[in-house]
């Protein structure tokens, strides 16, 4: 029996998620409001690059399940262009945000993706028994959709600390003047 991977994003995450986190930041000082803000927009973004990463792993597995299936004589290799272009796929459902940040640690997003699926190596995946790759497929897609789950909710803490820091402006409880000079400190 493997261990069970941890949520994606971990513990930054999870207490990004508290129930209690928005209301706490609505009493916090607008400097910590807009550090609060960049940390879940850092969390969005490593939690975006790790859902490709793990959509790019679960359309190469479902790939070669259906190449075995239809006894296409083409190699996974021939199939990879295709499977790039992310054809077959529905439109994107992202909030169209745009990405002022990079992901903090590419390596471990890629080791909590390979994590999922103990044994499936992509490089050796010809010589996989079905079994292994549909197992595998299976916890790709559960995973892909508690992270999706996660991510949709780092999103709505975003929207919230925007929100709140909106509000303030708006009711001159922030100054526009104070904001330039503290950016520009940094």
């Amino acid at each position: 029996m493997t261990p069970k991977t941890p949520p994606a994003g971990g513990a930054d995450v999870d207490a990004l998620l508290d129930p209690g986190f928005l209301e706490a930041a609505v009493t916090a000082p607008m400097a910590e409001v807009r550090r609060l803000r960049r940390h879940a927009e850092q969390q969005e973004v490593n939690l975006s690059y790790t859902r490709r990463l793990l959509q790019g792993r679960l359309d190469i597995v479902r790939r070669e399940l259906q190449r075995r299936a239809e006894h296409d004589g083409r190699s996974l290799l021939d199939l990879l262009p295709e499977i790039l272009a992310e054809k077959g796929r529905g439109p994107a459902h992202g909030l169209g945000r745009h990405q002022t940040v990079q992901p903090a640690a590419p390596e471990e997003y890629e080791s909590w993706v390979n994590a999922l699926t103990p044994g499936v190596d992509l490089l050796a995946i010809s010589e996989l028994p079905d079994a292994d790759l549909e197992g595998a497929a299976r916890a790709l897609a559960a995973a892909e959709g508690s992270l999706s789950e996660r991510r949709r909710g780092v999103q709505q803490v975003m929207d919230g600390l925007a929100g709140e820091l909106g509000r303030r402006y708006r009711n001159g409880e922030a100054d526009v003047a104070a904001l330039l000079a503290d950016e520009g400190r940094h």
